[in-house]
């Protein structure tokens, strides 16, 4: 049975050794399972109290996609036997959520400089490990996006964190339309650090292999900067979003949800393809999605980062009992014929009334939040 996470420790020519992640479901676009969440966790943990080891090294099998998001069909049998209506009652999601969330706090705060090759599909859980990755790589054949507006959920794994920071109303932009990002965006927006041509792949890794490291994290991040800025090609032409960014900006920022939605869904008769797309993704998207991910990001201001996760795992475990979820993964992904029903159907429907309901903790009154130990 082939292993869905390899790890490698690598020599240098110092006494020091680069540790090196490869995501291994190629046929799955290397999404995330709980067991590979799990192992991540747990040999990043083992390495961080290594001192032979100076960087770790992320990345995914084949050329199609670093990692394009979680294992929705397991979410998906988990929510079908868990007939309670209460989202505590179902222990798969628990975990899942708990572990997932925990692994991308980790990485956030990782001791050591760790690299992240993104290549190809960059979505949801694969956004979730590059972003707290202290050196994140994007190529010319990255795509990057938080689409879980498609699918009836919102765009977590501290995505409401990194969405919310994004200047000009973008981070409302992007979940509510799960526009696609290029190289050029992800440098523009600061989702990435470098830009480098994806079959440089193993020069990169022979760089990596041929510098002294040190003990000290100060000099090998400086060390790991200066390396892959020397390869980085000429400067990108603009992406899409740089383009319009007024536009999106005039569109998507201020305090009224209901302005917001119906200046975005007329994009969908857009001259512009690309804001065409947008549009219509909006449109054929669960608006209860969009009204989740308006609430999170009002929410999330001046949070820390910790506090952002556990506010996103409560209404991650309440979108398994509530809301589109179930429905959207059904439609895209089980039954595939991408005709969801959304519940609400309509923006209006889609309250701010409504959406509260998703911020009460699901949990026993006599527990303490389960990912109270990521920090205040």
């Amino acid at each position: 049975m082939t292993q869905s996470i390899l790890y490698e420790v690598l020599p240098t020519a110092s006494k020091k050794f680069v540790a090196v992640v490869t995501l291994n479901r190629p046929d799955k676009l290397n999404g995330l399972t709980l067991e590979m969440c799990r192992s991540l966790d747990a040999q990043l943990r083992q390495w961080e109290l290594d001192d032979s080891i100076a960087l770790v090294v992320l990345n995914g099998t084949g050329e199609r996609a670093f990692c394009a998001g979680g294992d929705l069909h397991s979410l998906y049998r988990s929510m079908e036997e868990n007939v309670s209506g209460r989202p505590w009652e179902n222990r798969y999601a628990r975990e899942f959520f708990a572990v997932e969330y925990c692994l991308d706090y980790y990485i956030h705060m990782y001791s050591k400089p760790i690299l992240c090759w993104a290549t190809g599909f960059v979505m949801g859980g694969g956004v979730g490990l590059m972003q707290g990755a202290s050196h994140r790589v994007v190529t010319e054949t990255t795509r990057w996006a938080m689409p879980e507006i498609t699918i009836g959920i919102f765009p977590d794994v501290g995505g409401t964190w990194m969405l919310d920071r994004l200047p000009g109303g973008v981070g409302r932009f992007l979940a509510f339309t799960g526009a696609q990002l290029t190289a050029a965006d992800c440098r523009y927006l600061g989702l990435a650090d470098y830009y480098l041509h994806h079959k440089e792949w193993q020069e990169v890794m022979q760089e990596i292999q041929a510098q002294p490291w040190s003990d000290v994290r100060a000099d090998n991040d400086i060390r790991l900067h200066q390396l892959l800025r020397q390869l980085e090609p000429a400067p990108l032409a603009p992406g899409p979003v740089q383009l319009h960014h007024f536009e999106i900006s005039a569109t998507c920022e201020g305090p009224d949800f209901n302005a917001i939605c119906a200046s975005v869904a007329r994009w969908a008769d857009s001259d512009d393809p690309w804001l065409a797309r947008a549009g219509q993704t909006f449109v054929h998207g669960s608006p209860g999605s969009a009204r989740l991910s308006f609430a999170l990001q009002q929410r999330a201001k001046g949070l820390s980062l910790a506090r952002v996760f556990q506010m996103e795992y409560t209404v991650a475990l309440q979108c398994t009992v509530m809301g589109d979820f179930k429905e959207g993964v059904r439609a895209l992904l089980v039954d595939k014929d991408r005709e969801p029903k959304w519940h609400p159907a309509t923006v209006a429907g889609a309250s701010d009334e409504w959406v509260q309901r998703f911020f009460v903790a699901p949990w026993p009154e006599t527990e303490i939040h389960p990912l109270a130990d990521l920090g205040p």
